[in-house]
């Protein structure tokens, strides 16, 4: 990346290419392999793109001003560049390809993704993140499987999800998980990497603590991703 540096990790695929995971602030990733750009929920309150190079894909979980944001998506496509959101997301900016729950898509011949639920469950609190509106993703990138979970709750949907290299799951209630509820969530997805995001003010260091007795085998990395 140029002009603005963030924490970085690199993870080998299945081919033997780097990926590299870029955080940015929230829920704001940016993914990069072999020269193809992913953007996840860019939004600008929490950096410029304007200084970061165009984006090959644009993913946006939904519509909420912290994840969605028409100036950066503006400021990052190209030409060819695929912005893939759920409907109501896609509704509002325009343009875009959207999927559903349970949709699955072969955008590059290297990368799948699927769109999984997200949404609340806490009685009272459905309404931020109503069942069946918005989007988790499951992106295989060359064999590496992600879990981008956006913002929802320790929901039963989960256990289905398998095989999970790296997770990124939310923590700040009252919009999306507890601390317990995280542990829950990693407990049923078992990842070999959890990143807890979008956390605000969240002690996430407990997640770390905790599933490092409850679930060992699951590595917790604390990134700057309030």
């Amino acid at each position: 990346m140029n002009a603005q540096t963030f924490e970085k990790d690199s993870f080998k695929t299945k081919s033997g290419k780097n990926l590299d995971i870029f955080f940015i602030k929230h829920s704001s990733l940016i993914l990069k392999y072999n020269g193809y750009l992913i953007y996840v929920d860019p939004v600008t309150m929490f950096t410029n793109y304007s200084l970061q190079p165009q984006a090959d894909m644009i993913l946006v979980t939904h519509e909420h001003a912290d994840h969605f944001d028409p100036n950066a998506i503006d400021t990052l496509k190209k030409e060819n560049t695929k912005i893939i959101l759920n409907l109501s997301t896609r509704d509002k900016l325009g343009e875009g390809t959207d999927i559903k729950n349970g949709d699955k898509i072969n955008p590059e011949p290297f990368l799948s993704i699927e769109a999984v639920p997200a949404y609340n469950t806490t009685p009272g609190r459905e309404h931020f993140h109503p069942k069946g509106r918005d989007n988790g993703y499951i992106l295989t990138i060359d064999g590496l499987r992600i879990y981008i979970a956006g913002d929802t709750e320790d929901i039963p949907e989960m256990n289905n999800i398998k095989n999970i290299d790296i997770a990124f799951l939310p923590v700040n209630q009252p919009y999306t998980m507890t601390v317990d509820q995280a542990v829950h969530a990693a407990k049923m997805i078992k990842p070999v990497i959890l990143y807890p995001y979008h956390y605000s003010d969240t002690n996430v260091e407990e997640i770390k603590t905790r599933l490092a007795t409850e679930s060992p085998a699951i590595e917790v990395r604390i990134r700057e991703l309030q």
